[in-house]
């Protein structure tokens, strides 16, 4: 079967998104520096379509985590938007443009009913309201033998981590304190859920966290 893997960034104190996270600041105040680390790389901008960038400690651990990525699992507020129903006649269509930087099936937990909204780049936004598992049985029928992706947000992870559904966790811990705003584990429990530490890598304004299913 298939493994369901997740990334994040996170700060010193325990937070993946800074305060008053809104459309206009999705990640909250000072959440951008979570994400500096990866901005200068290669591989990233490689991904985004751009040229250039740095090769350095973090370039293997970014390389290895889109490698056999299939589909992906995403909840509401990281797809973004405003809360509750969809609004029909402006929906919201993700922060990422008409040509999202996925190129494959993403799953979005949602109480809400939506039709699919395909996009360019073979990107197709599917909106499940049965819950995780079935979110997570759909994008594993999509990926079709490769390995799913849960892209976030904390929320939607602390489910899938006291459910003991997430195979390999990878968390970039980045030396910068937010204070306040979204802790990834929150409400999960005082265990890894059945992941031990397998892999440590220090890097230039981050250090990785490998953890793999025992």
């Amino acid at each position: 079967m298939s493994k369901l893997r997740f990334r994040i960034s996170m700060s010193l104190d325990g937070f993946v998104a800074g305060p008053s996270q809104s459309v206009d600041n999705p990640l909250g105040i000072g959440g951008m520096r979570l994400h500096e680390w990866v901005f200068p790389l290669s591989a990233w901008r490689a991904m985004h379509g751009l040229q250039g960038g740095e090769v350095n400690e973090s370039t293997r651990v970014v390389e290895e985590s889109l490698v056999d990525i299939g589909a992906s699992v995403m909840g509401r507020n990281m797809f973004g938007g405003h809360p509750g129903p969809w609004d029909a006649k402006k929906p919201w269509n993700g922060w990422w443009g008409v040509n999202p930087p996925f190129h494959h099936p993403v799953f979005v937990l949602t109480h809400h009913a939506r039709d699919p909204l395909e996009l360019e780049g073979g990107t197709t936004f599917t909106f499940v309201t049965e819950g995780i598992e079935a979110a997570l049985e759909h994008a594993r029928r999509a990926a079709r033998g490769k390995d799913v992706s849960l892209a976030g947000g904390a929320s939607a992870a602390q489910q899938y981590l006291t459910a003991g559904l997430v195979d390999e966790m990878e968390i970039n811990l980045v030396p910068t304190l937010l204070g306040s705003g979204e802790r990834l584990f929150d409400s999960v429990g005082d265990d890894l859920h059945g992941l031990e530490l397998v892999r440590t890598v220090a890097a230039p304004k981050v250090t990785h966290f490998k953890f793999a299913r025992r």
